[in-house]
């Protein structure tokens, strides 16, 4: 379990629906063979599960479709969800996620994320992994509306 939920990046348009907003999680690489990869040379993200009100969603097969083999993106309504996934080094990680309307919602489990100012992640403003690993953005009670 995280330190906290995971929150839209902050001033992050996602979607033009007004009640819909999206979902990437950046689990850990599967270790599967794939002998019939686009690109064999890139890792592939493991798939995971969505949860809402303790009950099963969705299973997302984590792959965009594209020649870059992204992780998928995923619309949901606004609300709150917890994914189930895999973590590099944490094994199976439960992570609470809340989705805004219009907002992105990014969770990284794969290790090693390349955060643009890590400086700005501190005890109140990031959900960690047991481990210390930043994940992603905290959700606080005082938060904006619009996140």
């Amino acid at each position: 379990m995280t330190s906290g939920a995971v929150r839209p990046v902050p001033a992050s348009p996602a979607a033009v629906n007004l009640t819909i907003g999206t979902l990437i999680v950046y689990s850990a690489y599967a270790v599967n063979a794939d002998f019939s990869p686009r690109d064999p040379y890139r890792p592939e993200y493991s798939d995971y599960e969505i949860y809402a009100t303790g009950k099963l969603l969705r299973r997302v097969h984590n792959d965009s479709g594209t020649l870059l083999q992204d992780p998928a993106l995923v619309e949901l309504p606004a609300g709150d969800y917890r994914v189930v996934a895999k973590a590099n080094g944490c094994g199976k990680v439960t992570v609470p996620v809340i989705i805004r309307a219009r907002r992105c919602t990014v969770v990284h489990l794969e290790g090693g994320a390349s955060w643009p100012d890590r400086r700005v992640f501190n005890q109140t403003s990031a959900v960690r992994l047991p481990d210390g690993q930043v994940v992603g953005w905290r959700a606080t009670r005082d938060q904006p509306s619009e996140f």
